[in-house]
């Protein structure tokens, strides 16, 4: 009996050392001390919550790092050509060293050729949404007509309105759908679902006397929407 028999003085320093290491779980858990936090004010308990919340909510939210290797994913689930996908894929985001003047940009492949329209209908079918270079540098789809005769007389910007991730074309939804967050964009890239704000943004596509596909600025009332193009 005398094995487990606990004196006064042992109970008041195992009560302590209970004390101690709680208050070290404390200070862990919350990086100071409950001391400290029922002597703060309660402006500075709501700022702590606030940061609290903030780095929580940080974790949802892929930074530029992770979305830029979500992009680069996307790019080679798209099936661009070239034999090097990341020489390929940040081909469309290096800003052009000339052009994109008022006469406009000539729309480049993932290899930096010059799209001209006679190869590029051979190789994409009716209804083909394809990334080119386009305007600014920007990764621009164009848009092979339902008939294959030719292209659509506009361009769309693959960036989504939301946080800047590239959306790829999902021919079975018939939509381009963004991975990042899940905002979705109908056929010719009107937003239908957000958290994306606004539609992707348009260029006009025409064919120089040289066959090449060729973005310029759009500028009048988006045919999507019918109101005036947020982009310009």
């Amino acid at each position: 009996m005398a094995a487990f028999t606990l004196s006064a003085s042992s109970t008041v320093v195992a009560k302590t050392s209970f004390k101690a290491q709680n208050s070290k779980i404390s200070q862990a858990k919350f990086g100071c001390s409950i001391k400290g936090l029922a002597g703060a004010k309660p402006l500075a308990l709501k700022k702590a919550a606030v940061t609290s919340m903030s780095a929580a909510a940080s974790e949802d939210v892929p930074d530029m790092g992770k979305r830029t290797v979500m992009n680069l994913l996307l790019v080679g689930a798209l099936g661009l050509p070239g034999t090097s996908l990341l020489g390929s894929y940040a081909y469309f985001f290096v800003p052009p060293s000339a052009g994109g003047g008022g006469g406009g940009s000539p729309a480049k492949d993932a290899n930096g050729n010059e799209v001209k329209i006679a190869p590029w209908l051979e190789t994409h079918q009716a209804g083909d949404r394809s990334l080119t270079q386009g305007l600014k540098g920007d990764a621009t789809y164009l848009v092979v007509k339902d008939d294959g005769s030719s292209i659509e007389n506009y361009g769309v910007n693959a960036v989504c309105t939301h946080l800047g991730c590239v959306v790829p074309w999902n021919a079975a939804e018939n939509k381009f759908m963004c991975p990042c967050h899940g905002s979705q964009y109908n056929f010719q890239g009107k937003v239908v679902r957000g958290p994306a704000p606004l539609s992707l943004a348009l260029a006009h596509a025409d064919i120089s006397e040289t066959d090449v596909v060729v973005f310029s600025t759009w500028t009048e009332t988006d045919f999507r929407t019918g109101l005036d193009p947020w982009w310009s």
